[in-house]
């Protein structure tokens, strides 16, 4: 596995963390997962672009 594939399976894993779906996380909102889908957006760009 390259380095983009695992960036890109942290960051799948780290979003559905950080969905306010959990009792501990309703009060964060949507922030946590919003910036975990921008930059699962920009990693998955640069593997597509192959910079990573």
């Amino acid at each position: 596995m390259g380095l983009g594939t695992i960036l890109i399976v942290v960051l799948i894993v780290l979003l559905i963390g950080g969905l306010p779906l959990f009792p501990h996380s309703r009060s964060w909102g949507y922030g946590p997962s919003g910036v975990l889908g921008t930059l699962l957006i920009v990693v998955l760009v640069l593997v597509l672009l192959g910079m990573i």
